[in-house]
């Protein structure tokens, strides 16, 4: 356990220097309805053992996904991390210099970043990737505010209901104050209806953001879903699964202008939730229109191979508000892990992970949905993951499933505004990645069966 000083005399040289006379006067703007009018209701104190004996007793109540069987899904997955990652990602040089600023970005870091791109852009089938996002569901707001730009349409987005429900309330909450109005087309069936979508779609519509594979695991038709949106001038942006590439079409492959994803499959670790690793990758027609950063290689005075940030003029550091975004960092470390997990994999390597996923993911469906009163929530075409309809909801599952060591989850109920949905009481989402056996799996019937 790390010591920490903090003595009365640091305290008021740190207040001298900030300009304030007392602790109290740093919460001034804090109303005094909103304080608490009382001491803290803190225990007594403990000396040095007994602290780090309590402490390690809460540590030991909580459970990693590496001590239970995890088949969550819905936006972060139990994937194999290779011992490799960790050890390299682990260096000196690498894990102090987690998030350089400009000026500050060596040249192993930028270069390092350059390798990131390349591998996302050769994933994708885009022609550029920046280095990097936040996550996943800010990933999606900013291909929004991108296509705005491009288009110069800022007054109507369209998104599909099988969209992450988190990744649409962040875009909910960025678009509030912007005037303009977000369409959600119902997906009642677990994937869109073309014509529906075309509905949706007008002169006015800036993009139309897809997931696929959505967020019940089910497969979009991504393509003709981007044929929509450039009928109507509107660009199509799409939510993917880094793993899911090692299979289905990439990207850039069906024609969309802008492919954005969670990074946490790629040599990420669950983690207690974060943090994660936000991609966007688009054409390099709308490269200056791209938010975060952008690394280029080049050559120096001597001839050397060199790596610079490119484009520099799109950012908050030099426009201020007229910068492409407020991305004022990255998750430069979470990119690195990336870079390494993709590069120890290779492409057949990826295909094997993809391959494994999707062969135990339909077994464990095929194996769950002959126990009586489970089946499958949507007859679609799924990847990794799948929703199960479970009759007299799924709490009474959930905790069968969890007694005996097993996560299953979340449950639809979780999450707020389900677009044209009836049932969502009974559903539950089940993942299975590379990582889960053929013998986890029986035995998860077999409780369940019981």
């Amino acid at each position: 356990m790390t010591y920490l000083f903090n003595t009365p005399e640091q305290q008021r040289q740190m207040l001298d220097v900030i300009g304030v006379g007392s602790i109290d006067d740093l919460y001034s703007d804090i109303p005094q309805d909103l304080r608490l009018q009382r001491s803290l209701d803190l225990s007594p104190p403990l000396t040095e053992i007994e602290l780090q004996a309590h402490l390690s007793e809460l540590a030991g109540q909580d459970d990693g996904a590496g001590s239970r069987v995890c088949m969550q899904g819905g936006g972060a997955y139990d994937h194999f991390v290779p011992a490799a990652v960790d050890e390299i990602v682990g260096r000196g040089e690498f894990y102090t210099a987690y998030t350089p600023y400009q000026a500050e970005a060596s040249q192993g870091s930028l270069q390092a970043f350059f390798e990131f791109q390349t591998l996302i852009c050769r994933l994708t089938g885009m022609d550029v990737s920046n280095a990097s996002l936040y996550e996943g569901g800010t990933a999606v707001s900013e291909a929004v505010f991108m296509a705005m730009r491009v288009t110069r349409r800022h007054g109507k987005v369209v998104v599909l209901g099988s969209v992450h429900p988190e990744y649409r309330q962040i875009l909910t909450t960025y678009l509030t104050r912007l005037n303009c109005e977000l369409v959600e087309v119902p997906t009642p069936d677990g994937t869109a209806d073309l014509d529906r979508v075309a509905d949706a779609l007008d002169d006015q519509t800036a993009c139309l953001v897809v997931q696929h594979p959505n967020f019940f695991g089910l497969l979009e038709q991504a393509e003709q879903l981007s044929n929509l949106a450039h009928k109507c001038g509107a660009l199509s942006i799409v939510s993917f699964d880094p793993i899911s590439l090692g299979l289905l079409k990439r990207p850039g492959d069906y024609g969309v202008d802008i492919a954005v994803a969670e990074g946490q499959p790629l040599g990420i670790p669950l983690q207690y939730g974060g943090p994660l690793l936000g991609i966007l990758t688009c054409r390099e027609k709308f490269i200056r229109k791209m938010p975060g950063r952008l690394i280029g290689q080049t050559t120096d005075r001597n001839g050397k191979t060199c790596y610079v940030l490119n484009l520099q003029a799109r950012e908050q550091h030099i426009r201020r508000d007229k910068a492409t975004s407020n991305i004022c960092t990255n998750q430069g470390l979470l990119a690195l892990r990336a870079t390494v997990y993709l590069s120890l994999l290779g492409k057949a390597g990826l295909r094997e992970v993809s391959e494994l996923c999707c062969r135990k993911a339909h077994y464990a469906a095929e194996q769950l949905t002959n126990i009586d009163g489970i089946e499958l929530m949507f007859d679609r075409p799924f990847f990794k993951e799948f929703t199960l309809r479970c009759q007299g909801g799924t709490e009474n599952i959930r905790k069968k499933a969890a007694a005996a060591g097993f996560d299953l989850g979340p449950e639809l109920t979780s999450f707020a505004n389900f677009s044209g949905m009836n049932d969502a009481n009974d559903g539950l989402l089940v993942a299975v990645t590379e990582t889960r056996t053929r013998d986890e799996i029986d035995r998860l019937v077999d409780v369940l069966k019981k």
